[in-house]
């Protein structure tokens, strides 16, 4: 057993920060309210969660509050730079500390970004000597500044080009490291007591000066120190601190410096010791996303720390509103300055609950029969709601997928065997692209996703309408983001045209993979020809017609009364169920109720979304049958709350019960050809939308009755004659000709025990004249029985199965 220390030290920590607020009612040229600039420093904040670099602290999260208020989480550990050098730090050290900058600096230029908010408090350094840069990405996220009210970096370090306004040059980073390392070669703080705007100036006036340096060294009476720096170091400050940006290194150049190569081994990165406390050994991200599930709240740690301060809404209301939208009143609350204190987020919490775990559940062997991998098998019975809430059985699931997708392609049985059980939502992304045989390969790159096409307008108007309510999806960066995947898209299938909808089936792909594009293209790449093969055609009117022809026949087979009752009305599937279907219940539903739905669907076949749109009217079932034809149009305008847990359980539990070939549809992906005894091409669109029950294939009858006869009820309805000649074993004679199928009520057939005889059990209507069977199917339906369904090519068929399954007189 694993036992968490007494003190847990913490490993992540918060800072908050307010967005800068639009006038009242201003508009963007879309003529739409301009999106608010927290939203929009959450989408550019997403790509720095991807950066993962031995001298950067890594980025976990980004939460919006409110009034504008961000909060952003990271790993944070260790001394600040600012508290170790209030001892002086020897050369070597220093020249360690400056390595491992210049590394992290050399790691962002390569991501195209800067940090322009260096100084000594946001370099911490850990027990090892070992560098990370904290708060680097603040200036990426806000657009340089621009989405805040306040000016970003410390002045002290700003180079001379920053107060002239350029910006987004790595080399007024090196600028801010040459200061940083000075004053630490120095020992001195600079200009510790001036006001801001003399340190302007004092800045500003280096332009004229050759050696910034040694003037510096020269103001602070340090000449001494500055001649006992090694030569080579001190002409490397000199040269980061050279007023001409243009002479001033690149990372890249620093890093190959002679200075560093005579003992390279002393300045890179040392690995720190594995820590005995397990948790530490998971990835930092599963830590914070395990640590919120055992109650963790950023927002309220933070209210402790007194940074969140709630103060009566009353004493913010303005004095006058000018026509122009100026408001005159009291000043903006203290509490909404920036204030850049760091609070940490304690574990101890997280350890409690996950103390008694055994050490194998940290890295399960998937592989070895002698050890368990099934940690937290007596959960599944319980609410999926309670499950995705127990930090216990997520750390459990997380653990085991995280092992299991590392082994893909080659572990996807596995994870399909362990997802149809549930998917742990952190992991969501990853599992459905596993689940759809995705691997990348590169290839969305190489796609034109910039090439204006004729589709580009209406993608434009779509976006600021698809799922606008997700902060993600409604941020400047989701929009461009959902508008790539779209275009691609289109460029890839040439075949198709962008219809309406396909946005909504877009966005839970970049949702769940919002820094993967390419893993959101290729899921939606192979999701459609899975499950809407065909539906994107130019005149796609043939397959819509069949889905919907086959909804009404299952709606049939599985609620005969509510089928019958929407019949009588004339209220049919297209008045309701095309946006349903198109964009797979994605259009109709917030994300977070198409989650757990398409848990499931992608664990079926193209035919499992109509069962869920059957679970849907299920759920209606009594509101449609006391309702009219208005009634359920208004009812389907403005669809009420399904509960989503039974509408997939149900949908699950008539997709299992339903014989394949009931659900057979000929517009659909095939991968492996139809024989004889499968339902043939030639039952055209009109055979079906004639026939108010499905066919049942020849296939899936003879396997019923081989595995599973008292699951199913054959109506025979040939002559007694032909009856008593050849037969199907356990089948029951319901001659066609003698029935009266004027009145709706099973006595009329004169079978005894008929009503015991089918109940609970599939009906299949066998007869060589298939008129017969389609009417009698019809009149078993207006009788309320379940599950009818009649034998695609009749009684004949049967004679050419072999072995032979009749039994002859």
């Amino acid at each position: 057993m694993h036992q968490s220390p007494s003190k847990p030290e913490s490993r992540l920590a918060s800072i908050t920060f307010f967005a800068k607020t639009h006038p009242g009612d201003v508009c963007g040229s879309n003529g739409l309210p301009l999106t608010p600039n927290s939203i929009a420093i959450l989408g550019r904040a997403q790509r720095l969660k991807d950066l993962k670099h031995p001298n950067l602290c890594q980025y976990l999260d980004f939460v919006r509050g409110k009034h504008e208020r961000t909060i952003v989480v990271s790993e944070y550990f260790g001394t600040t730079l600012q508290d170790k050098a209030r001892d002086a730090l020897l050369e070597p050290l220093i020249t360690r500390i400056l390595y491992q900058i210049v590394c992290a600096l050399k790691e962002l230029a390569e991501h195209n970004l800067v940090v322009h908010n260096l100084e000594p408090k946001h370099i911490l350094l850990d027990d090892c000597d070992n560098v990370k840069l904290f708060n680097y990405g603040l200036y990426h996220m806000t657009r340089c500044g621009d989405y805040v009210p306040f000016p970003i970096g410390n002045v002290r370090y700003m180079p001379p080009e920053r107060f002239l306004g350029a910006k987004n040059n790595i080399k007024s980073d090196i600028w801010s490291l040459g200061m940083i390392v000075a004053e630490l070669l120095l020992q001195t703080t600079f200009w510790p007591n001036m006001k801001i705007s003399n340190i302007t100036r004092k800045i500003l006036s280096f332009l004229q000066v050759g050696n910034v340096f040694e003037k510096i060294a020269r103001e602070h009476n340090c000449l001494e120190r500055y001649a006992q720096i090694h030569e080579e170091l001190r002409s490397l400050i000199e040269l980061c601190l050279s007023v001409a940006p243009a002479k001033r290194p690149l990372p890249t150049e620093l890093l190959s410096h002679a200075y560093f190569s005579k003992d390279l081994n002393t300045y890179t990165y040392t690995e720190p010791p594995k820590s005995n406390v397990l948790l530490y050994r998971c990835p930092l991200e599963q830590i914070y996303y395990w640590w919120q599930l055992a109650g963790g709240d950023v927002q309220a740690e933070l209210k402790k720390e007194g940074l969140i301060r709630s103060e009566a809404p009353i004493l913010a209301i303005p004095q006058i509103v000018c026509l122009n939208g100026a408001i005159v009143g009291p000043k903006r609350s203290q509490s909404y300055l920036m204030d850049d204190r760091v609070v940490p987020l304690k574990l101890h919490n997280l350890f409690e609950k996950l103390c008694n775990l055994p050490a194998m559940a940290y890295f399960p062997l998937i592989h070895s029969p002698k050890f368990p991998h099934n940690f937290g098998a007596g959960m599944e019975q319980l609410p999926l709601v309670i499950r995705e809430k127990d930090i216990e059985y997520q750390f459990y699931r997380v653990r085991l997928f995280s092992r299991l997708l590392k082994g893909y392609p080659y572990t996807s049985d596995m994870i399909r065997k362990e997802a149809a059980k549930d998917i742990p939502p952190y992991l969501r992304g990853p599992i459905w692209a596993c689940l759809l045989d995705v691997i990348p390969i590169g290839s969305y790159e190489k796609i034109d996703k910039f090439t204006p096409t004729s589709t580009d307008r209406q993608i434009e108007v779509d976006i600021p309408r698809c799922h606008q309510y997700d902060e993600l999806l409604s941020s400047p960066e989701g929009h461009c983001k959902l508008k790539r995947l779209l275009k691609a898209w289109v460029t890839a299938h040439p075949q198709y045209v962008y219809w309406q909808g396909l946005d909504s089936l877009t966005a839970p792909f970049l949702y769940l993979n919002f820094n993967n594009e390419e893993l959101a293209f290729l899921s939606l790449y192979k999701f459609i020809p899975k499950y809407l093969q065909w539906f994107f055609l130019r005149d796609n009117s043939a397959i819509i017609k069949e889905y919907l022809c086959k909804f009404s026949q299952l709606t049939a087979f599985h609620e005969p009364i509510l089928a019958k009752h929407l019949s009588s009305i004339n209220f049919i599937p297209e008045l309701f169920a095309i946006p349903w279907f198109l964009t797979m219940f994605s259009h109709v539903f917030p994300l977070h109720k198409i989650m757990h739905l398409w848990d499931k669907l992608m664990l079926g076949d193209s035919s499992y979304p109509l069962f869920i749109g059957i679970a849907i009217l299920k759920q209606l079932k009594s509101t449609l049958l006391s309702s009219g034809f208005n009634e359920c149009i208004l009812l389907f305008s403005d669809l009420p709350d399904i509960v989503m847990e039974n509408c997939v359980l149900e949908s699950q539990k008539m997709y299992e019960c339903t014989p394949k070939s009931v659900s057979h549809r000929l517009h659909v992906l095939r991968e492996e050809p139809l024989t004889e005894f499968d339902i043939t091409p030639d039952v055209t669109l009109a055979h079906l939308q004639a026939e108010l029950c499905p066919r049942i294939s020849a296939k899936d009858f003879t396997n019923l009755l081989h595995h599973a006869p008292s699951d199913m009820c054959a109506l025979d309805l040939r002559s007694a004659v032909e009856y008593s000649h050849v037969r199907v074993p356990h089948s029951t004679n319901v001659p066609f000709v003698a029935t009266q199928l004027s009145e709706p009520r099973l006595d009329t057939l004169g079978v005894p025990q008929l009503e015991e005889l089918i109940q609970g059990r599939i009906v299949i209507c066998i007869s060589n004249t298939h008129e017969h069977a389609v009417q009698f199917s019809k009149f078993l339906v207006a009788c309320g029985v379940l599950r009818v369904c009649i034998l695609h090519k009749g009684f004949n068929i049967l004679h050419t199965i072999e072995p032979n399954i009749l039994i002859s007189n």
